[in-house]
């Protein structure tokens, strides 16, 4: 087994948990990579503020010749972790009266300011209800698109001496289905555009690129000194960075050689500085767990203040009451949400009720557990990425809470 071990704070014995369920942590790990769904997983778990465990399993690259392990601080995409930033970012300017969660999209960005669209709030972005379409596969409907790839269709087609400056907004409304999916607040349907819509509500009510408000406002003063978007990833970043396809490799030389590519200068999506507030953020699970302890000691972790105790305990209290999920083909009449934060306690879990959590594509996830103070997450790249496994995330989870003394 390639084991790496990372920086801590204390023993697991200091704050309370079985040191011998690490060994079953990282055996579990690696089961998952002899089985072909991981390529290496990296880790942090920590109770009452400390942390007491922090490694890596496996290898950092995807390359059959290449047996570097992977390190605990090893960098890499979090996906939709993303959108519990984004909506930190949002609830702060609630508390600092810029805005309300009642407030009307369309008072604030005007493509909105029309029917179907005049009645989806800032609230419905933030919890899945706004009737916008879902992600593509989240319904078995082959003739699903997405948003991104409607505006860049859009993008290609727009004549510029005659309509003028390109409008992503508008040009994602005009050209899906027929408006929305559904009545808005009637289900509860995975739309990750929705907080890329956040991204430009953060952007119009601040001034300032969504990107650069979430990485000063919440991971700076944090000291998550490994979460970026792509485009602030830097060359040292670059070096220690997971690599699972070869994609991925490319992209990290060009960063280590300062290389942009023309096809991503010219893409609308840079062009244009669309947000990237719905998965655009890169990071280490030690930096997740920072983040998770500061939502669960209301807005404050390491005498950093990201957001004050009453705007953080809304966004980590139920917020949907008998609304529908029937996204990845479920059935699902009473769909458990926060303010982006999923808030599910069923069979699947083994943490305490009013436990938040996020997980992102390919695949991440962190859970905070305000009862026993004890915050773990974990990033499992998997080994296919066009997959899905369940092991790595809800498996890894009932491992790593069963060590609670």
């Amino acid at each position: 087994m390639l084991l790496t071990q990372g920086k801590t704070d204390c023993k697991p014995a200091e704050v309370g948990y079985d040191e011998s369920r690490l060994d079953v942590l990282h055996k579990h790990f690696q089961r998952l990579i002899d089985d072909g769904e991981l390529q290496c997983a990296t880790y942090c778990l920590s109770r009452k503020g400390k942390v007491f465990a922090h490694g890596g399993v496996g290898k950092k690259s995807f390359r059959e010749d290449d047996n570097t392990p992977v390190q605990p601080d090893s960098p890499r995409w979090i996906a939709s972790i993303t959108k519990s930033f984004t909506a930190v970012a949002v609830m702060k300017l609630v508390e600092d009266g810029l805005t309300r969660l009642d407030v009307p999209v369309g008072q604030i960005l005007p493509q909105f300011d029309t029917p179907p669209f005049n009645g989806i709030n800032l609230f419905h972005l933030l919890t899945h209800t706004s009737g916008l379409h879902a992600d593509d596969g989240c319904f078995d409907n082959k003739y699903q698109t997405d948003y991104w790839k409607m505006i860049h269709a859009a993008y290609k087609l727009h004549d510029f001496e005659k309509n003028g400056e390109f409008d992503w907004l508008a040009a994602a409304l005009g050209t899906i289905g027929s408006g929305l999916r559904a009545p808005i607040g009637s289900e509860w349907a995975y739309c990750s555009f929705g907080f890329t819509i956040l991204g430009a509500v953060i952007e119009k009510l601040t001034g300032i690129h969504a990107h650069k408000f979430i990485e000063d406002e919440i991971c700076k003063p944090l000291g998550m000194n490994d979460t970026v978007f792509w485009e602030n990833l830097t060359p040292d970043m670059a070096k220690h960075y997971i690599i699972t396809d070869e994609d991925g490799e490319k992209d990290m030389e060009n960063i280590i050689n300062g290389v942009i590519e023309d096809d991503d200068k010219n893409s609308p999506s840079n062009k244009y500085n669309i947000p990237r507030t719905g998965g655009g953020l890169n990071g280490t699970a030690y930096d997740l767990v920072r983040f998770g302890n500061a939502m669960i000691y209301g807005g404050s972790f390491g005498g950093a203040r990201i957001l004050g105790r009453k705007a953080a305990e809304k966004m980590t209290t139920l917020s949907l009451k008998n609304v529908w999920n029937r996204c990845w083909n479920s059935a699902d009449p009473d769909r458990k949400y926060g303010i982006g934060f999923d808030m599910r306690h069923d069979l699947v879990f083994s943490f305490s009720q009013g436990t938040f959590f996020h997980e992102g594509a390919g695949a991440c996830a962190f859970f905070a557990d305000p009862k026993e103070e004890f915050v773990g997450a974990w990033i499992v790249p998997y080994a296919r990425y066009d997959d899905w496994f369940p092991r790595p995330i809800y498996n890894t989870q009932l491992v790593a809470w069963s060590g609670l003394i």
